[in-house]
């Protein structure tokens, strides 16, 4: 079984998720932002083994402690989807731009694509390839428990911003409605910030999701 805690970190409160299989302990960190002792600490005291780093789009809060990560533990980075590489190269214009501690740019060892598993202990995880936000955003999707870790792509009551480079809003609202929201009104997401909810509940009730868009 999947188990989860979410791990808020840089001074945007992004939602980093520590999740570990039940069985074997491995565990995983989903966008790490930053703070790397705080999340090493929080693995220790769980007796967990690291074995993952996964990422669901290159930008700095959701990545910024990756690198550091891999560096520190050899654990391998995986995604998020090869059209996000630009992000990942502009880390330092990043860090500086947000007034964090400078962030190198790094490239992982596997980009992840639509279709892709991603196995952690004796669970798994579908790979959802969701771009707009970022033009290779992904989300990681456990269907044997109906949870998601869906980045910036959805929020409760809200939808990623698409002002940023190769941002595009058209293309985030097709992400959602055609490959998120199908797969189920009961999946519970995890978003990059803020609290969780249900695909269902933001089908019926987020105003980006329900009013006609002209």
């Amino acid at each position: 079984m999947l188990t989860f805690e979410v791990i808020p970190v840089t001074p945007f409160a992004q939602n980093c998720s520590l999740i570990w299989c039940d069985q074997t302990h491995q565990a995983a960190l989903i966008d790490p932002g930053g703070e790397t002792n705080k999340l090493l600490a929080a693995i220790a005291q769980r007796g967990l083994t690291l074995t993952q780093i996964l990422l669901t789009h290159g930008h700095l809060d959701h990545v910024g402690a990756a690198a550091e990560l891999r560096e520190k533990t050899g654990v391998a980075i995986t995604g998020p989807h090869q059209e996000d590489a630009f992000w990942l190269e502009m880390l330092p214009q990043q860090s500086q731009m947000f007034g964090f501690a400078h962030t190198p740019a790094f490239t992982p060892d596997r980009w992840l694509e639509q279709g892709n598993k991603v196995q952690l202990g004796q669970s798994e995880l579908a790979v959802y390839f969701c771009p707009g936000h970022t033009p290779g955003h992904i989300v990681l999707v456990c269907h044997a428990q109906q949870l998601a870790w869906v980045g910036d792509v959805l929020f409760a009551g809200s939808i990623g911003r698409t002002d940023f480079p190769r941002g595009d809003h058209a293309t985030l609202i097709r992400s959602i409605t055609e490959t998120l929201l199908p797969l189920g009104d009961e999946i519970v997401f995890i978003p990059g910030h803020g609290p969780r909810s249900t695909f269902g509940r933001e089908k019926a009730s987020n105003p980006y999701l329900t009013q006609p868009i002209w």
